[in-house]
C-alpha cells in the first residue's frame, strides 16, 4: 500500500510537501490511505478542496475564505451571489464525484506574500485570509482550475477522494466576528471506504431521532426563547426534575467522598480576575458590568470564590486536602452561531470542586476523583477514556511549574493502569489538565469532565499553610468538574438514553393510569407514598379512553405505567409495563414499593 502522508517530528506532511523539502520517507512515519486519525486529516482536508473546487466549476462568482478539518470533518466558508440551501448539496455532491474521478494531481507551490497580495488583489476574502498569515511565503495547492491557499496536507490525487457526504449548510460570520459579513458555511464528512461512511450515515441518521434540542420539546424538559436571550435555557417541571434529581444525588456523593459544600458570588471586582489571570486571557469570553464606578466581571467560573474561602482562615497541613464542592452558575460569552440546544449555552451550572492539597497528595487525589468518575459513568452506563492537555501558547506559570503538573497526572493515570492520550497545547491558561471523554450509545464521543492541577493561582493568590516544620508552604490548587456542567450533560444523556432515562434519574418514573374515576383514589395514595420516597409520579385521569392513555404515557417514555381497575384495587395489585425491561406483570403493593427501592438503588455513585 502506498502512502498519501508521513509523520514526522508530531507534523503531518504530504509527500508533496516532503519532496520540496527532500525529506527520506524511509525516516518518517508512513500514514496510509486508511481510517486512521492522522489520514483521515489528510482525507478529509482534500476533500474539503474538492467541495471548492465543485462549488466553483457551479457558481462561477463564488470566493473562499477557509475550509479547515474540524472534530466531525471538515467545512469551508464562501460566498456566492444566490443562496445555497440544504436542496443544493446533492448538486455539488454530484459535482465532486465527477471532479474525482478526474484523476487531478493535487499539486503544491509556495510565492511569497507580496506575490500572493497581488495575485488575489480581486478577492477580499484571500486578501483577509492573509492578513492573518504571519510568515513571508505561502503555499499553494492546485488541483486542475482550482487552486487555494493552503498549508495542507493533502492525498496526492483526487482519484482517493470516493467516499464523502455534504451534511448540513450553515451562515458563518467572517473569522468568526459579527461586525462583518455573514458568509456561507457547507460541512461535510469523508472517509477512506464505503462501510466506514454508510456506518457514519447510519449513525447520523440515528442522532436525528435522539436530538436533545427535539426530545427536550416533546418531553417537556426544557426550553429557549428569544425574549430571554440565546444560550440561556429554561428548565420546565420535568426538566426541573430530573435535574434536581441529579443534583441531589452528586451533592451526597460528594458528602460522602468528604467535600463541604460552599458558595461564590456571581460577579467579583475586576481587579480580582487581574489577578487571577482571566482579564487578561480570558477577558473575551467574560461579561462585565459596573456598580459603583467600580467594574465587576460576571464569573466564568468559580475558582476565585473557592480561593476566598481558603483564605478566610489560616491553615494547617493537618487540614490538607480540603475539598470545596459548588453547583456554580457561570457565564460565558458565547458567539450567537456555536450555540446549540444545551451542549453550548451562555449560562450553565458546573458540579464544580476545589481542592487544596500538599504537593505529595496530588496523585492519590487524582486517583480518587477517577474513581468518583467512573462511579458515576458506570451509572449512567458510559465508556470514557483520558487525554491529558498540555501547556497552551497562552498561559501563565514558568515551564517548570508546568512540568512538575502535567507529570503529576501522567504519574497518577499510569498507576491507575489508565490509558491516555496527550493533547498538545489543548490545556488551560493556568494548568494542564485531565479531560474526561464519554462515548455514548451510538458511539460518539463527548468532551465532559475534567481535572486540573494548578500552581499558578495558589502563587498568585498567595495560599499558605504551615506545615509540620511550622514554615508556611504553598498549597496546590486542583480544579474538578466531573460532569462538567448540568446542562451538557443532561443534553448528552438525553442523546444516549433517547429520553429513556434510568429510573433513579427519570423526571417521572411512574405514570398511574385509572380505568376509571372510582380508581383515582388508590392512584393518589399510591402517588402520596412514592413522592414520600422521592420517587415522581403523575395520574391520568383525563376523559379519554384507556388505550389513547396508555399511548400518550408511552410517548413519556417513563420508566413504569401502572394500570388500576377493580381487581387491582380489590385484590390491591397494579398492572405494570415496564418499559426499560420491555416487560408486564401484574405486582403486589408491598413488592411494587419493594421494587422501587430496589430500582432507586440503581445507582453507584
Amino acid at each position: 500500500m502506498e502512502p498519501i502522508a508521513i509523520k514526522i517530528d508530531g507534523e503531518i506532511l504530504d509527500l508533496q510537501t516532503a519532496k520540496e523539502k527532500n525529506i527520506d520517507l524511509d525516516s518518517a512515519k508512513k500514514i496510509y490511505f486508511e481510517n486512521s486519525k492522522e489520514a483521515l486529516e489528510v482525507i478529509r482536508h482534500s476533500t474539503a478542496h474538492l467541495m471548492a473546487q465543485a462549488i466553483k466549476e457551479l457558481y462561477k462568482d463564488a470566493k473562499f475564505f477557509v475550509g479547515p478539518v474540524v472534530e466531525e470533518g471538515f467545512y469551508y466558508d464562501f460566498k456566492v451571489d444566490e443562496k445555497i440551501s440544504e436542496d443544493d448539496l446533492k448538486r455539488i455532491e454530484k459535482k465532486m464525484a465527477e471532479i474525482a474521478k478526474r484523476k487531478l494531481d493535487i499539486q503544491r507551490y509556495e510565492i511569497s506574500k507580496e506575490e500572493a497580495i497581488e495575485k488575489f488583489k480581486n478577492d477580499e476574502l484571500k486578501q483577509e485570509v492573509l492578513k492573518h498569515i504571519p510568515d513571508d511565503r505561502v503555499s499553494i495547492y492546485k488541483q486542475g482550475d482550482f487552486e487555494d491557499l493552503c498549508r495542507g496536507p493533502h492525498v496526492p490525487n483526487t482519484k482517493y477522494l470516493k467516499f464523502f457526504k455534504l451534511t448540513k449548510v450553515a451562515g458563518a460570520y467572517l473569522g468568526g466576528d459579527e461586525s462583518k459579513e455573514m458568509l456561507t458555511r457547507i460541512y461535510g464528512i469523508a472517509f477512506a471506504d464505503k462501510k466506514a461512511l454508510k456506518d457514519y450515515i447510519t449513525m447520523i441518521e440515528e442522532a436525528k431521532k435522539r436530538d436533545h434540542r427535539k426530545l427536550g420539546n416533546e418531553l417537556e424538559l426544557f426550553m429557549f426563547s428569544e425574549e430571554v436571550g440565546g444560550g440561556l435555557p429554561i428548565w420546565l417541571p420535568k426538566g426541573a426534575r430530573l435535574r434536581s434529581k441529579l443534583e441531589s444525588l452528586l451533592f451526597k456523593a460528594h458528602r460522602k467522598r468528604g467535600y463541604e459544600p460552599v458558595r461564590g458570588p456571581e460577579i467579583l471586582k475586576s481587579d480580582l480576575w487581574k489577578k487571577s489571570g482571566h482579564y487578561q486571557n480570558y477577558k473575551e469570553n467574560m461579561y462585565f458590568t459596573t456598580v459603583e464606578e467600580q467594574e465587576y466581571g460576571i464569573k466564568p467560573m468559580n475558582c476565585l470564590g473557592h480561593i476566598m474561602v481558603y483564605k478566610s482562615k489560616k491553615r494547617s497541613y493537618k487540614e490538607l486536602p480540603l475539598k470545596f464542592f459548588e453547583y456554580g452558575v457561570v457565564h460565558r460569552h458565547e458567539k450567537s452561531g456555536v450555540l446549540h440546544g444545551l451542549l453550548r449555552v451562555r449560562e450553565f451550572t458546573q458540579d464544580d470542586a476545589h481542592i487544596f492539597c500538599m504537593p505529595n497528595q496530588i496523585k492519590d487525589i487524582v486517583l480518587e476523583v477517577l474513581d468518583f468518575v467512573d462511579d458515576i459513568m458506570k451509572s449512567f452506563d458510559f465508556t470514557y477514556e483520558m487525554e491529558i492537555s498540555t501547556k497552551p501558547q497562552k498561559s501563565i506559570g514558568s515551564d517548570e511549574i508546568w512540568e512538575k503538573a502535567t507529570n503529576a497526572l501522567k504519574e497518577a493515570l499510569t498507576e491507575n493502569g489508565q490509558q491516555f492520550g496527550i493533547d498538545e497545547g489543548g490545556g488551560a491558561f493556568y494548568g494542564p489538565k485531565i479531560d474526561i471523554k464519554i462515548t455514548d450509545a451510538i458511539g460518539r464521543k463527548w468532551q465532559c469532565g475534567t481535572i486540573q492541577v494548578d500552581f499558578n493561582l495558589p502563587e498568585r493568590f498567595e495560599l499558605s499553610f504551615i506545615n509540620e516544620n511550622n514554615e508556611s508552604e504553598q498549597p496546590v490548587m486542583i480544579h474538578r468538574a466531573i460532569l462538567g456542567s448540568f446542562e451538557r450533560f443532561i443534553g448528552i444523556m438525553i442523546e444516549h438514553f433517547a429520553g429513556e432515562f434510568p429510573f433513579f434519574i427519570a423526571p417521572t418514573q411512574v405514570i398511574f393510569i385509572p380505568i376509571a374515576k372510582t380508581h383515582k383514589d388508590y392512584a393518589n395514595k399510591l402517588r402520596e407514598k412514592l413522592l414520600d420516597m422521592g420517587v415522581d409520579s403523575e395520574i391520568y385521569d383525563k376523559n379519554e379512553s384507556l388505550n389513547k392513555r396508555v399511548r400518550i404515557a408511552e410517548k413519556q417514555k417513563v420508566p413504569l405505567i401502572a394500570i388500576i381497575g377493580d381487581k387491582e384495587i380489590e385484590q390491591k395489585t397494579l398492572a405494570i409495563r415496564d418499559r426499560r425491561e420491555k416487560i408486564q406483570y401484574n405486582i403486589d403493593e408491598k413488592n411494587f414499593i419493594e421494587k422501587i427501592k430496589e430500582k432507586l438503588s440503581e445507582v453507584r455513585f
